[in-house]
């Protein structure tokens, strides 16, 4: 299970309700309605779910706050946040989508941040792919709140998708600007995004890897320091690319051998077969799950590791990167 020290929270669904054909808002609070721990933005909470083979897993969810107000998620009432389904996912969405109801009771982790926003006055400027406009509707009103710069981009793929637009505008304004690609005729134009940032500008980014890895590759061109000006996290599973074939895993600590299919993570193969390996993000964000390797070809997807680290080649992170041949030992 997920690296978590703090007791789990059992909160009751208080609302539930669609926003468009794809994602669902949730209000969670105490059944005694008490208030709940407290939060800054960016942070997210993890709500257990039940997959269709009956097993339970963890998914995480970013908090919304929309209120600029000084101290509105110091204790707040109730944790606000919004499922998108995801049809071809391994079932956690659906179950959020279709089995959760208003009375039900769910099983969290209280709130944890590891995207939060930098203090000081450099302008923030928000950049949002789809469902990964919720943080970012919290870090909006966060910097209202504060008086500080922001300035969001905000893409989708039609406007009729795009979640919390009211809430946006009533925000920040001319400090908004909104991409739908079917009005566009084409996608968010990086280039011209950070092209228009001033050099102190730090940008948050939260959506698809396309869009993700279009930042960073646009920042670098412009070379600029990513680790302190692109702060980002990633709102999508791992995904079987071209060329992926199934492994042999090798456990050289255990002496144990497994198969991990072109479709499964190593470390999704790990915890099928009962092992126990430490993890948090599940999207190479994190590091948590880093393990040393002991032979064969690394395949890195994360974005953990600095170049030199990749090139060494003998540490990976196992939920998302693979091996490049057919047989890979870790020391596990």
């Amino acid at each position: 299970m997920p690296n978590e020290s703090a007791a789990p929270l059992q909160l009751r669904v208080s609302e539930a309700r669609s926003l468009n054909p794809l994602i669902r808002l949730l209000r969670l609070a105490a059944p005694d309605a008490a208030a709940l721990p407290g939060f800054s933005a960016g942070a997210h909470i993890r709500v257990q779910v039940t997959l269709p083979d009956g097993r339970a897993d963890w998914r995480h969810y970013s908090l919304i706050n929309p209120v600029a107000a000084a101290g509105a998620t110091d204790a707040p009432t109730e944790y606000v946040i919004a499922v998108r389904r995801e049809d071809e996912g391994r079932g956690g969405s659906r179950f959020m989508h279709e089995n959760v109801q208003p009375g039900d009771m769910l099983t969290i982790e209280p709130p944890r941040n590891d995207f939060g926003l930098h203090e000081g006055g450099a302008r923030a400027v928000l950049v949002a792919g789809g469902i990964g406009v919720t943080p970012m509707l919290s870090m909006a009103a966060q910097r209202c709140a504060q008086g500080a710069p922001v300035r969001m981009h905000y893409a989708g793929r039609s406007r009729a998708l795009m979640a919390f637009l009211p809430e946006l505008q009533s925000l920040l304004g001319d400090q908004l600007v909104v991409h739908a690609d079917d009005e566009a005729g084409a996608p968010l134009d990086i280039a011209a995004l950070l092209d228009a940032c001033a050099p102190d500008d730090r940008l948050y980014v939260c959506g698809p890897k396309v869009m993700l890895d279009a930042v960073l590759a646009a920042a670098r061109a412009r070379d600029w320091n990513t680790h302190e000006r692109v702060h980002f996290e990633l709102f999508t599973t791992p995904e079987v690319e071209e060329g992926d074939q199934p492994i042999e895993l090798v456990l050289a600590q255990s002496g144990q051998t497994f198969t991990v299919p072109a479709d499964q993570t190593i470390l999704d193969c790990l915890i099928e077969h009962g092992c126990d390996p430490m993890f948090d993000c599940k999207r190479g964000e994190c590091g948590v799950c880093a393990t040393p390797v002991m032979e064969g070809e690394i395949d890195h997807r994360d974005y953990v590791l600095t170049a030199r680290e990749k090139a060494e080649g003998n540490v990976m992170q196992i939920c998302i990167s693979r091996c490049k041949g057919k047989r890979l030992v870790l020391d596990l």
